[in-house]
């Protein structure tokens, strides 16, 4: 029987690494570029989103910046790389003003130039009242992954946008603000947990979100991949199964 010669196995063992590296580089080049899949660690977003949710944020719908880039590697710039605003009503990723490590999602109500306020929990565009209607109700989770019927509606922003929200008490802090005027280049996020979002009501010295940079854009919230009920690991490991929210797979982001 021949014997394998030294060159033939280096050449196997630099084809073997060549192609792990055209891998990674794909999956690298894809998650920078295309998508990116993200975890919803907090209740903010319900109704809309869920603990427990797994995202896909479609990287390309408003174009590349440095936190686009793996660590944000790049130069500071209130300008985008094939930039393209969101549309009022968009989820978006972004990494959060204050801690760029932290990735908050939220829902984009404000654009540049906008004035936007909060009265009696309504929100006002450019002097234009948001409609909200009564939906039912609808379960609200908890971080400890207790369950609470909560009321439901359905909001209109100006322009024709709707999306579900939650609005479980009237009065609260952030139910009347100033008038914001967003300034150029910034977004106003609001969440869709009206009363449990910390969002840009709350200004970032405050230890909020305030007015969100484009710059830190990630992406477009469009899809949720899978879903599973964090609140099974506290039950018996056989039953956790039923923890998958098979309902929500695949489902589109509204």
């Amino acid at each position: 029987m021949p014997m394998a010669r030294p060159k033939d196995g280096m050449r196997r063992y630099f084809s073997a690494a060549l192609e792990l590296f055209a891998i990674l580089a794909l999956v690298a080049v894809s998650r920078t570029v295309l998508a990116q899949p993200f975890y919803v660690t907090s209740g903010s977003m319900e109704p809309t989103l869920q603990i427990g949710d797994q995202l896909l944020a479609t990287k390309f719908a408003y174009g590349y910046s440095r936190y686009s880039l793996p660590l944000a590697l790049g130069p500071a710039s209130d300008q985008r790389l094939f930039g393209r605003l969101p549309a009022r009503g968009d989820v978006v990723l972004f990494n959060l003003p204050r801690d760029p490590r932290e990735i908050y999602v939220k829902r984009v109500v404000g654009l540049p130039g906008d004035r936007v306020q909060l009265r009696d929990g309504i929100v006002w565009i450019n002097g234009r009242k948001a409609s909200v209607r009564p939906d039912g109700t609808a379960p609200l989770q908890a971080e400890d992954g207790s369950e609470m019927p909560a009321p439901r509606f359905i909001e209109t922003l100006p322009g024709g946008r709707e999306h579900t929200i939650f609005k479980t008490q009237r009065g609260g802090r952030l139910d009347d603000t100033d008038a914001f005027v967003v300034p150029p280049a910034h977004l106003f996020v609001l969440g869709d947990n009206r009363d449990d979002s910390l969002d840009s009501r709350v200004p970032a010295w405050e230890g909020g979100v305030g007015f969100v940079p484009v710059e830190n854009l990630i992406g477009r919230a469009d899809i949720v991949l899978g879903s599973w009920n964090t609140a099974t690991t506290q039950r018996p490991f056989w039953s956790w199964l039923s923890g998958f929210r098979v309902s929500r797979f695949f489902s589109t982001i509204i």
